[in-house]
């Protein structure tokens, strides 16, 4: 295991030296020391690499993510995870604001609580939240899914697209355009598989209520031409 100590390499040496790591690298394993809080830790990794950052982080931790896995031991700043592609990030603390904001891919796991705007405009990622999520998450998000074991805040899935939200606890207000939607088998199944890829166990896929769009905000409707 390769380990580097914040106190002692500045921030940018680490991200260069990750940054230069390709497919077949032998320097698989990475351990960063004292994070502090600091910024843009671990951000854009193309490499299928583990990195076990041992402390808080601030803004942006691996942003960018692809094939990576990313481990907090700690809480984690706003964007943890934003326009992530691929791979894995996991925070074992708290996540701040748009946590997984634009995601594309791979699975983005919180096991406490997110703050506001999970998950705002995902794109493709996944996103599993042990906790609590903040109000306005899932804000035009796009697809994806967006799955929360507590409860969620006001206004979820704001003018959201075509992603889908699972919802476990319960939520205090739904956003324009998003209701609540029958849980066929294939979201059963979907969802057995996303909380699977989480280590998530002992929990029934019946406990949970899925969330979408309404299809109204977006569609045209030949209905309402005279309002265009």
């Amino acid at each position: 295991m390769r380990s580097i100590d914040l106190e002692k390499t500045p921030l940018r040496g680490l991200n260069e030296s990750l940054h230069q790591l390709k497919d077949g690298t032998n320097e698989t394993e990475w351990e960063v020391l004292n994070p502090r809080g600091q910024h843009a830790v671990a951000v854009g990794i193309d490499a299928p690499i583990t990195v076990n950052i041992r402390g808080p982080v601030g803004y942006y931790c691996a942003g960018m993510n692809k094939q990576a896995t990313v481990v907090v031991h700690g809480s984690a700043g706003p964007g943890t995870a934003e326009n992530m592609m691929s791979g894995r990030v996991v925070v074992k603390g708290d996540a701040s604001q748009y946590a997984g904001a634009t995601g594309r891919g791979g699975l983005l796991l919180i096991e406490g609580n997110a703050s506001s705007r999970c998950g705002i405009s995902m794109k493709g990622i996944d996103i599993v939240v042990k906790g609590n999520i903040g109000h306005m998450s899932a804000f035009m998000a796009q697809t994806g899914n967006l799955v929360v074991l507590g409860d969620a805040g006001d206004a979820l899935g704001d003018s959201i697209y075509e992603a889908k939200l699972f919802v476990r606890g319960s939520v205090k207000s739904l956003g324009a355009d998003c209701i609540e939607k029958e849980m066929r088998p294939e979201h059963h199944e979907a969802l057995t598989e996303i909380l699977k890829k989480a280590g998530v166990n002992g929990i029934k896929t019946s406990e949970f209520k899925r969330y979408g769009s309404a299809r109204k905000l977006y569609n045209f409707n030949i209905d309402n031409a005279d309002a265009y």
